[in-house]
């Protein structure tokens, strides 16, 4: 019987059969549902752009770093949470799987109702410190507050599933996020189209698609018949697996807000100019960014796999598992930057149809496409760090090179090189 078969339909036995095969079959499905995750955002700005206009487009992209933010610590803690239910799964400890799974979901809870206030209390005060453009100030505000609204089910949903990849289920957060998906999408336009919402419609439809993914993972922890079955009437904070989550969250989602800090000085330095360049630099950031999840779902390959076989004493399997992971990273970020710069001008039509705003997008594409393969290798070699249980140096690397130089660049560089 297959190591598959042997854990349930979807599971995957990551300290067991053939490696390779086994890390193309966990990071195919997360590369989707990552992809996906983030045209929820795609979606917004599409509808906005192409049949509000781009003041809204703008306005929604004005918020993107300031969400980032908030909510990256607490999507830190999933990595800790994840790596943690991994590490028990791979050492056969049913007890451990259990108390770690319902450590994580009471943390989600506390973590998406704490973002909700903060969010909602802190998001004009923000947008003004980032010198958030008047025309589109009010608008970028009422944006952040809805979706902050939405923010435990964004929780429930990022613990939800880090507890699923933790066991090698990635294929039904990608069919719950495909069926959100399609919701976000009808929603979106019948929101803008019919109700003339305009930025409140798809922040709105952002909120109730996401609530829809939380439900159905949530339905899955609570129905399965696996170590890591969520009782919600029995729920108990193990505070001894809540310190080790968070020793290796915490750091995670530092680095996170520090990198989120960064773009929050270069959103600041694009805020200076006017919002055709804002509404262009949304656009292709968001494209981008379905590159940068293509190279964080290898990452994630690299963590669990190397957390399940710290677990079950597989050592051999983990450096191999880096590597499979690094090289086919790397390799996915090259095809998807030909790709891009193939597509880059009808890509960008999407968002807009103002010539001046898709010219502005190839210029950063331009810029930004040729060393995107680099993110491969990294994320792959920090992610399986963390998954040994390394929690500082990762983050210290990561910070240095991604935040303090892109933030030193911006203090001396750009001021006299606009």
């Amino acid at each position: 019987m297959s190591s598959v078969k042997a854990q349930g339909r979807y599971q995957i036995d990551m300290c067991h059969g053939p490696l390779l095969r086994q890390i193309i079959t966990f990071t195919f499905p997360l590369i989707c549902s990552s992809v996906l995750q983030l045209l929820f955002n795609a979606a917004d700005l599409m509808v906005v752009g192409r049949f509000a206009s781009h003041q809204a487009l703008a306005a929604v992209g004005a918020t993107v770093s300031f969400i980032h933010l908030m909510i990256n610590l607490f999507v830190g803690l999933s990595v800790g949470a994840n790596v943690m239910v991994a590490r028990y799964i791979g050492a056969k400890d049913k007890v451990k799987v259990s108390q770690a799974s319902q450590t994580a979901i009471l943390t989600a809870i506390g973590s998406g109702v704490l973002l909700m206030f903060a969010g909602c209390l802190f998001a004009r005060p923000a947008l003004i410190w980032m010198d958030t453009p008047e025309d589109i100030l009010d608008k970028s505000i009422l944006y952040l507050q809805i979706f902050f609204i939405g923010m435990p089910v964004l929780m429930l949903y990022n613990f939800g599933s880090a507890i699923l990849r933790a066991s090698g289920d990635t294929k039904r957060p990608f069919y719950f996020l495909l069926f959100a998906g399609v919701i976000n999408v009808l929603l979106n336009l019948f929101f803008v189209l019919v109700f003339h919402w305009d930025v409140a419609g798809v922040a709105w439809a952002t909120v109730l698609s996401q609530a829809v993914s939380a439900w159905l993972v949530i339905r899955v922890l609570t129905t399965t018949r696996a170590a890591f079955r969520i009782r919600l009437n029995k729920l108990q904070m193990n505070w001894k697996i809540f310190r080790e989550m968070m020793y290796v969250g915490i750091p995670a989602g530092f680095q996170s807000c520090c990198f989120s800090i960064a773009n929050i000085l270069l959103q600041t330095s694009l805020n200076t100019f006017d919002t055709q360049v804002i509404a262009a630099n949304t656009a292709a950031a968001t494209i981008e960014g379905m590159g940068y999840m293509i190279a964080n779902s290898f990452g994630q390959a690299s963590m669990n796999f190397s957390s399940q076989n710290l677990g079950g004493k597989k050592f051999d399997r983990i450096r191999k598992s880096i590597i499979y992971a690094a090289v086919g990273g790397a390799i996915a970020m090259l095809i998807f930057s030909i790709v891009i710069a193939w597509l880059k001008v009808p890509l960008l039509s999407l968002f807009t149809k103002e010539p001046e705003v898709i010219h502005w997008g190839v210029v950063r594409f331009d810029i930004v496409l040729p060393l995107m393969f680099g993110v491969g290798f990294m994320e792959a070699f920090i992610s399986g760090l963390r998954g040994l249980g390394y929690a500082i140096a990762p983050t210290v690397i990561m910070i240095l090179g991604v935040c303090v130089f892109r933030v030193i660049w911006l203090l001396l560089y750009f001021p006299s090189h606009r």
